[in-house]
């Protein structure tokens, strides 16, 4: 979006002065030196010079995915979360700001979990397309990405509650956790099984089941 200058740094300022539901959107226009339809050219409403852009965000993040060459679908969705972290850390300041309007204001609050929806779902479609299509492949992916989305909102909350000096590293720690529960190597299972020579297919299949307890063999 090509902003208009000070229109946001306005809009901040006076929603911390006189509260965000008692600043019209004509106050802002005239602090940003600009007039009412410019402001709704540029945002379309006073809620949506809150957040930053998410529409370009998402199209950045799913260009991202598109291009990795990653050999797992995670390590590329991951390392595309982080990469909204950093946007976040970026910000500084006004990210604070933001958080302590949407911890406030409850409409602000619903569209803010919205626009996470819209980042879990894009991670879900990402992630399922390396599936095999079956039932149990698609609940991984949605269960994964809903993981990779509350790692990254965790380490977001405790940097802008100030309770995070080094969000990388906590995000990194974070993302490492999701990848040990989704993306660990199947567990294998060796058994050395002794029977008498002669022994027939059927009770050679036999041995074997007892010795690996309740793992199918097929």
């Amino acid at each position: 979006m090509s902003e208009t200058p000070d229109i946001r740094a306005a809009a901040f300022r006076l929603f911390a002065e006189r509260g965000y539901d008692a600043t019209s959107v004509d106050e802002i226009a005239s602090a940003a030196g600009i007039s009412r339809s410019t402001f709704f050219r540029q945002y379309g409403s006073k809620e949506a010079v809150v957040f930053p852009d998410h529409d370009e965000m998402l199209e950045q993040v799913e260009r991202r995915l598109r291009s990795s060459h990653e050999d797992s679908a995670l390590l590329a969705v991951t390392d595309a979360v982080r990469a909204v972290l950093v946007h976040y850390v970026d910000e500084g300041d006004r990210a604070r700001e933001r958080y302590r309007l949407t911890s406030s204001v409850p409409s602000l609050r619903e569209r803010e979990l919205v626009s996470g929806a819209r980042y879990q779902r894009l991670f879900r479609r990402y992630l399922s397309a390396w599936g095999d299509g079956s039932e149990a492949a698609e609940l991984r992916a949605e269960v994964t990405a809903a993981a990779v989305v509350a790692a990254h909102n965790r380490v977001l909350r405790r940097w802008l509650r100030g309770e995070c000096d080094d969000p990388a590293r906590e995000v990194g720690e974070a993302l490492a956790v999701v990848h040990e529960t989704f993306d660990a190597p199947a567990v294998t299972r060796t058994a050395v099984v002794v029977v008498a020579e002669g022994t027939s297919m059927a009770g050679v299949e036999a041995a074997v089941r007892d010795a690996l307890g309740d793992v199918v063999v097929d």
